[in-house]
């Protein structure tokens, strides 16, 4: 949500503002604005795919501002997508402008694009610290608003919507927080804040009703407002903001011209309620001489219902549904926060979605069928680097829609468009609410690297060459009884364009019914999850748990990117994995050490602004690992973990995996850039051994030919005197594990 115009007017009336020294205080969060804020706002990695281990120590020290001055943080997350599809142009939109941004970026320009994995990075520290946290069924702002009015205090957000909502402990954007700047003695620290409040707004407008401003958002526009509407509006503004009754304080700043925002204030600041607002409107609109009266008075009265309609939004209830969640204790249920939703969600599924422990991506895909997949800084003439993973993501449908009857998808409302009628072995597409159809759609993705694509009329599954699954595991495509094929709508880049297209769910040979999905024995969905990497479970055993789903990941893309991975792309991945190993853990005796070859990693690293040349096909191949490790990480979720997550924070950076790429490229090897860190020389040689049987019997071509076509012949970056056992892999990370992986 947001109010067009409304920020850039609140925030130019700093006397709409109220100085306080924030302390000793619950604080209620808007988790989404909070990472894009400290992400975007910090001059931290873009172009590079992201360094998320700035990200997180940025966010640590947030937490610890909090703490410092015993402020209580509640963090609220969106979820999935709306399912009544209100904000699905406003969405679609977004993407259309990141892409653009993604290709800005790409070529040097400015722009501004989320890294990939930042929302999982910040959940993860978020749990690390003890944060309470709660992930809504869909967007969040309301949930946000009743939790912060049930407890009267502030919100902390950069969301003008918190313009208009009534909160008795008022909005802190974040702009106004400076947390940065802690301040005060010990036990007295605060946080310089300004605070707004509706009840200070009103009076800035000579006790205007606080009900009023509600039909001020709707006039003004958001993202709920249908073109349609806004069109209407659009037309009656001029005569809102110039003519009719006048009252309030006059003027905008410098007692120029006020804004269309102080316009529609004081207009709206002149009637004693909302009622008598909107019956001036209905009087104006009918009043319009455009093309004739007929139909006259059913618009008017239309209009008006819709915008009485768009008021709703910001009617908040006395109990909030989150407070539960966050009491703890045995009233702690998830079923009050996700009755609501079209499709009912097993209970297991809702305790791992309202934790954050499970991914919008599955919610979309469960309740409409639909992912908008996130752009990227990649090469934009060729296909997105979420190609690479499709593989990845059909199993994760099919896992998720494997048994869900066509008949009950119509019943509870699900994509009446997103299914496909097969007649005499063609298939056709069944329109219904979704786009209207465009001729020429593409049916699924390019499959397994050949560049096919399935046109309409060509059933069954992509073939699944080099996948390592066998004839009688192999997955099969998932269809209902009534003999229409299920598909998922998924929007994605094409070219520098935003491309919906029907990507079928391939259920895994090993079937799960989702509903007990979380009985089932962990051998069994790891089997799955491997199975979908094409990776045997003998080839990662020796590694750490923690890093085996990552090393799992950089096979499978080994083998699925394109163009293939170049031999530094792969030598700087796993070296920007060692630097976490090395980053995350301080082993006992090897103080000294440690602290050396952390300064040699620092001198890796790109510079901010560093001119030494952006490598658009280094960051589309990156990009394609990402994209993987992405959608793995959210079918490991839904196998209720059967891998330990990786801590995303340490496995990537992009600056110094990017630096690493042009040394490697420039004649070091992996040994001479680690010549004088002996420990950090030992885990990339485990590294690479695992990746090296992970994709022995399914590379195309096998590693060793690939080093004998690189820089510098067969040796560089290979490994002397044969492969190390397993056993003395597990020796090299032997003084790397933390005891809880000890343990285990």
């Amino acid at each position: 949500m947001g109010v067009h115009g409304l920020t850039s007017y609140v925030e130019g009336n700093r006397g709409l503002f109220q100085d306080v020294r924030f302390r000793d205080s619950r604080l209620v969060i808007d988790g989404c604005s909070l990472f894009f804020r400290l992400y975007l706002n910090h001059g931290l990695d873009q172009a590079h795919g992201g360094d998320y281990d700035a990200f997180a120590a940025l966010l640590s020290s947030f937490i610890s501002a909090l703490e410092a001055c015993n402020i209580q943080p509640y963090v609220v997350l969106d979820g999935g997508m709306d399912p009544s599809d209100k904000k699905l142009s406003t969405l679609r939109q977004r993407l259309r402008s990141k892409i653009q941004e993604a290709e800005s970026l790409s070529r040097g320009r400015h722009g501004s694009v989320l890294p990939l994995l930042t929302r999982h990075v910040f959940i993860q520290v978020l749990s690390q610290r003890g944060v309470p946290l709660v992930q809504c069924p869909a967007e969040a702002d309301w949930e946000i608003a009743c939790l912060a009015n049930q407890w009267g205090c502030p919100v902390l957000t950069n969301d003008s919507d918190f313009y208009i909502f009534d909160l008795p402990g008022g909005y802190i954007p974040f702009r106004f927080f400076q947390w940065a700047s802690v301040s005060g003695s010990p036990p007295n620290h605060y946080i310089p804040a300004k605070r707004y409040t509706v009840s200070g707004m009103c009076q800035h407008f000579r006790g205007m009703s606080r009900e009023l401003l509600p039909l001020c958002a709707v006039l003004a526009g958001n993202d709920y407002t249908t073109e349609q509407t806004y069109k209407h509006i659009h037309t009656l503004l001029p005569q809102l903001t110039t003519g009719g009754k006048r009252g309030g304080r006059g003027g905008g700043r410098g007692g120029g011209r006020p804004s269309h925002i102080e316009g529609l204030l004081l207009w709206l600041s002149s009637f004693p309620g909302p009622e008598e607002a909107l019956e001036e409107v209905g009087r104006l609109t009918g009043g319009l001489e455009r093309g004739g009266g007929r139909g006259r008075a059913g618009e008017k009265s239309g209009l008006c219902s819709v915008l009485w309609s768009g008021m709703q939004e910001y009617h908040l209830t006395p109990q909030s549904r989150l407070s539960t969640w966050f009491s703890g204790g045995s009233s702690r249920s998830p079923e009050g926060l996700w009755a609501a939703t079209p499709c009912p969600l097993p209970e297991w599924l809702c305790w791992a979605a309202g934790s954050g422990a499970m991914a919008p991506l599955v919610l979309d895909v469960l309740e409409l069928r639909r992912v908008l997949l996130i752009p990227q800084v990649e090469n934009s003439r060729l296909p997105s680097s979420h190609c690479s993973a499709t593989a990845i993501r059909q199993a994760l449908y099919g896992i998720l829609l494997a048994n869900q009857e066509q008949g009950e998808r119509g019943e509870t409302g699900w994509g009446e468009g997103h299914r496909v009628q097969r007649q005499g072995g063609q298939e056709t597409q069944v329109e219904g609410q979704g786009e209207r159809g465009r001729g020429g759609r593409q049916w699924g993705r390019r499959g397994r690297g050949r560049g096919q694509k399935r046109g309409v009329g060509k059933g069954g599954a992509e073939p699944s060459s080099g996948s390592g699954q066998g004839e009688n595991n192999a997955p099969s495509a998932v269809e209902s009884d009534r003999g229409m094929s299920v598909f998922v709508e998924e929007y994605d880049r094409h070219d520098l364009n935003l491309r919906k297209s029907q990507v079928e769910p391939h259920t895994p040979g090993t079937r799960l019914h989702l509903e007990t999905l979380c009985q089932a024995p962990v051998s069994v969905r790891l089997e799955v999850l491997y199975d979908v990497l094409g990776v045997k479970e003998s080839s990662l055993s020796p590694l750490p748990p923690h890093l085996r789903l990552a090393l799992g990941v950089t096979g499978f893309w080994r083998r699925e990117a394109r163009p293939f991975p170049s031999l530094p792309q792969v030598q700087a991945l796993l070296l920007g994995m060692v630097h976490g190993e090395m980053a995350r853990n301080t082993p006992p005796g090897q103080n000294q050490n440690t602290a050396a070859e952390r300064n040699l990693w620092m001198k890796l690293r790109l510079r901010p602004g560093d001119r030494r040349g952006f490598d658009v096909g280094v960051a589309h191949s990156l990009s394609q690992w990402q994209a993987c490790l992405w959608s793995v990480l959210s079918l490991n979720q839904l196998l209720c973990l059967p891998l330990p997550e990786p801590e995303t924070a340490w496995l990537f950076s992009g600056s110094l995996v990017h630096g690493l790429v042009g040394r490697l490229r420039g004649g070091c090897s992996p040994e001479s850039v680690l010549a004088a860190a002996p420990l950090s020389g030992h885990i990339y040689r485990s590294l690479l051994a695992a990746l090296d049987n992970c994709t022995l019997n399914t590379l195309p071509s096998s590693s060793s030919g690939r080093r004998k076509r690189g820089r510098g012949g067969g040796e560089k970056g290979g490994r002397r005197g044969g492969a190390p056992t397993s056993q003395e892999i597990n020796n090299r990370f032997s003084l790397l594990m933390t005891e809880e992986e000890d343990e285990e």
